[in-house]
């Protein structure tokens, strides 16, 4: 079932699939309560913000919210592969079935203060993440998929053991004349202009991180191009919950469907949209 290579530090491989009653269960909790930290550490007064080998920031909400969700899902699936963003051992594992996590997506809207950070847990089976929850602690919004596979918006207030009120959300049938897109807030360059410049577009929004995935889940937009660098744990939660919604994300080159468990957890270009949106040609 897995691809050759080096297996994951945290023990042998497991017999998969998980059972997704408690995968869906616990990654919510999870969620929470790495979200609860974050925001702790978001209204202190200040906090340290770190600079990775790539570059990249991280600060002591990512590395809370990391060591909460590793722990958890460790606990609740003793012997399941698990890649994380800030554990740099794991991004060496092969394998086409895992749970994936980026504790804190969008950590340089974070640092700004500007609220559009998630939570993203997925489950990655054969290649396809087929189970997610994007949480955006900030902006009180969580999304999910079910047991079932399907995707829902949970109503806040949240309680870590209590889900409340969901609805059912699904993409949008589009008006291919004028389309609704969505695009990065922080990584928006010329290329993903050009891209966007071929539709018919009736309204533009900016977001950050995963939240992006979710807005073409619930129809808020039709289309959502990436025209840039992303890894497999940037994408892998809000994929299901865009899958769970009748959505599909596909390569920007070919078109062809975005698969998980690449060499190095690195995603090509691709696009996240309504099955109705005509797409154009790279």
């Amino acid at each position: 079932m897995f691809s050759k290579g080096p297996l994951s530090p945290r023990g042998p491989e497991k017999e998969f699939p998980v059972d997704h009653d408690k995968l869906v269960t616990v990654m919510r909790r999870l969620a929470l309560q790495a979200g609860e930290k974050i925001m702790e550490i978001y209204d202190s007064d200040e906090f340290e913000v770190k600079v990775k080998s790539d570059s990249s920031p991280v600060t002591e909400a990512d590395e809370a919210a990391d060591a909460l969700i590793s722990a958890g899902l460790e606990e609740a699936f003793p012997g399941t592969i698990l890649i994380t963003e800030e554990q740099a051992a794991t991004h060496d594992t092969r394998a086409e079935t895992f749970l994936i996590v980026d504790p804190l997506d969008g950590t340089k809207e974070f640092v700004n203060r500007r609220g559009d950070f998630t939570v993203n847990i997925a489950y990655v089976e054969n290649g396809e993440p087929v189970r997610g929850v994007v949480y955006a602690p900030a902006k009180g919004r969580m999304f999910y998929t079910l047991a079932d596979g399907t995707s829902v918006e949970e109503e806040g207030p949240f309680e870590v053991e209590a889900p409340g009120a969901t609805r059912k959300i699904g993409v949008s049938t589009p008006d291919n004349g004028a389309l609704m897109v969505v695009a990065s807030k922080s990584h928006r360059d010329q290329a993903t202009d050009d891209y966007i410049g071929k539709y018919a577009v009736k309204d533009m929004k900016s977001a950050g991180s995963s939240l992006k995935f979710c807005l073409v889940a619930t129809g808020e937009a039709d289309l959502y191009p990436r025209v840039g660098r992303t890894m497999e744990w940037d994408t892998a939660a809000g994929h299901a919950v865009l899958t769970g919604a009748g959505g599909r994300v596909v390569r920007f080159d070919d078109h062809q469907p975005l698969a998980y468990g690449k060499d190095g957890f690195a995603n090509p270009f691709f696009i996240a949209y309504s099955p109705e949106v005509e797409l154009k040609p790279a």
